[in-house]
This record gives structure tokens, sequence and C-alpha cells, in this order.
């Protein structure tokens, strides 16, 4: 309960990062959530991947919308700042926070209920204007909080615990991502922390709009015989593109795989993306590539997971706008105001 605190005193023994913090010094509160609830691995790879970046805690900006999967981010990095908007408005305070301040490091995490219903249109719009975050959906394909009815992400065909069938189309998020110009996209499995917690590192060293699609089993409500989101049909159907190797730009590149088996991704930071072949031939840089993979998927019902769809070269809304280097809410008066003359000018030609 979030009453219940958790003791301060850690063991001595653990290690700690570059940072000179813990994996425990990158935890939140105690989870109110279901036992069992998919949200809850999630949120135990943010803490993973947090730590492994030796980020410091007040650097990250964690926002989210309303639902479940909304209040995964109390659970996790506890020290840093948090924002929870209304419902499905999350992305816009987003935008609006990382105009201010571009030097945190920001992460969205919301639901299927909250940015594919009431948030689709703010979801879209974050994504085609490239705001440098890290936009997490927890997708269990049900409103959870309400009882169980499907969301706008359930599959076609799919049965409700109540054994109803779902007649509707379902929205694909990670389509609607690449579509609306993210340029890093992936898609994982809430039990696979082997592939989500690289997945979660690359995404937050990604310069421009990053989103993952996570499958996580509502425990409650979505995870019975006839759902495609439970957790026994996503591990039978699970369709691994790849499995991704993130390595920082300030650390030594070596390997010691096959040649043939990797396939290398330069991002311009220098940091490396190496994805290790599963089977196929697949080239993530290449959108039309993904979309029909993606869709090939869909058609013979598998969940397809792993790195879908990279920019090598992205640009985020800074340099889309070509804003200043340092965070906008540093500027005093004689930075913003230009001076008479040139507000003169300005009006000029305005006339």
């Amino acid at each position: 309960m979030t009453y219940i605190a958790k003791p301060r005193l850690h063991h001595p023994s653990l290690v700690k990062n570059k940072a000179g913090y813990t994996r425990r010094d990158y935890e939140g509160a105690v989870s109110t959530l279901c036992a069992g609830c998919g949200h809850d691995s999630i949120s135990a790879a943010i803490i993973q991947a947090c730590y492994e970046l030796d980020i410091l805690p007040h650097q990250v900006a964690k926002l989210s919308g309303i639902g479940c999967s909304s209040k995964s981010p109390t659970y996790f990095v506890g020290a840093s700042h948090g924002f929870n908007t209304v419902h499905g408005r999350m992305p816009s305070v987003m935008t609006g926070a990382n105009l201010a301040n571009r030097d945190l490091i920001y992460m969205g995490v919301s639901g299927d209920g909250d940015s594919a219903s009431i948030g689709l249109g703010q979801f879209a719009h974050v994504m085609r204007r490239g705001v440098n975050m890290t936009y997490i959906v927890m997708n269990n394909g049900v409103y959870g909080l309400t009882k169980g009815q499907f969301s706008a992400t359930a599959d076609k065909g799919s049965i409700s615990k109540k054994g109803v069938a779902n007649s509707d189309s379902s929205i694909d998020m990670v389509s609607l991502a690449i579509l609306m110009g993210a340029t890093f996209v992936g898609r994982s499995f809430s039990g696979d922390k082997h592939q989500l917690v690289p997945l979660i590192k690359a995404a937050m060293d990604h310069k421009g709009a990053a989103f993952l699609d996570v499958i996580s089993p509502c425990v409650a409500f979505n995870n019975h015989p006839g759902s495609t989101k439970s957790y026994d049909y996503v591990r039978e159907h699970n369709e691994a593109l790849n499995r991704i190797d993130f390595i920082e730009s300030r650390e030594e590149i070596t390997t010691s795989y096959e040649p043939g088996t990797t396939k290398t991704v330069q991002q311009h930071d220098g940091s490396i993306l190496r994805l290790r072949k599963l089977g196929e031939d697949y080239d993530p840089s290449d959108k039309v590539s993904a979309m029909k993979r993606i869709q090939e998927g869909m058609h013979a019902g598998e969940v397809v997971t792993g790195l879908l769809y990279v920019d090598p070269v992205p640009s985020d809304l800074h340099a889309n706008l070509n804003t200043v280097d340092v965070p906008l809410n540093t500027l005093n008066a004689p930075e913003l105001c230009p001076g008479t003359s040139a507000l003169d000018k300005i009006n000029a030609s305005l006339r």
C-alpha cells in the first residue's frame, strides 16, 4: 500500500553504478496494482534501464495520463520529477515541458485507453512533432480501472472475460507511430525483460520521438483463453524480429558475434544499436519494410516484437524549431527582448 514506506536502509553489498546509485535508488513507492500485473514488470525494466544508463534521478521527468498504466510512474525513479495529467492529455503537457527545459530526460507513460482513444489525436501530434522523449504504452487491451471493457487496441474477434467477442477493428499503435513520424519504434512483452530493458535503454538515448508498445497482460480482466493480450497467447505467438544490444557511445565497442549474424545501426550521436538476427533478414531502418512486416504479422496472428523501425539520423522538436541550445526557462529579459530597433523592423515588415 502507498502508506507503507520502503525502508531507506540498503544492503551494503548492493553495487553502485557510475553515478553512485544502486538499483534500489531508482525504485519508487510500493505498487498498489494487482499481483502479477504486467505493468509492474515494465516498471522494473525501467528501473533496470535507468540504473544501467547511470542516469541521475533528478534529471528525469515522468509524465502520465489516467489509468492503471498512468499510476506506474509512482513506482519507479521516485527522486525524479513527475506530473500526472488528465485523461489523454499527457502529450501536450510533455511538449510544453520539453520546450521549456530541453535538458531533462522525458518519459511518457500511458495506456491503450489513454493513448488510443481519448488521447489519440494528441498521440499523433506528439509523434509528428518529434518531441525528444520515450513514450511507453502499457498495452493490455482493456480498461482495467472500469472493469475490463475492450479498449481500442483489442484485436477484432478477441473474447472478453464475460465471453463477449470484440466486433471492432483494432488500432495498431506501432504502425500509427511510424506513420506519424516517430523515429524509433519498438514493441515488446512485459514478460521478456531480456528484450525490454535494452529497448528502453536505446529509446531513452534516442534523440527524437521514441515509442514503445509493450504488451502487458491484465491479470484481472484480460488473461483468459480467447484473449490476444494474455500471458499464454503472447508467449505462444511472439515473433521476435531481433534481439537488441545497446552500446553507449562512450564505451569501447567489441563484438564476439559471427559475421553475418548482426545488423549494426549507428545513431547520429555515436551510440550503437546492434541487432541479433533471429532467422530472418530484417532492416529496421527501412520504414516501408517495417510497415509491411508489421501488417504481415498481424495477418498471421503474430505479435511481432523487437526494434521495428529506427531513423539513424533523427530530428527532434528543438531542431525543427531552431531553438537556442540552453533551456528556454533559463532565459531572462535581456536575452528575450531584442530591443527597440529590432522590434521596429519586425513591425515594419508586418505593415
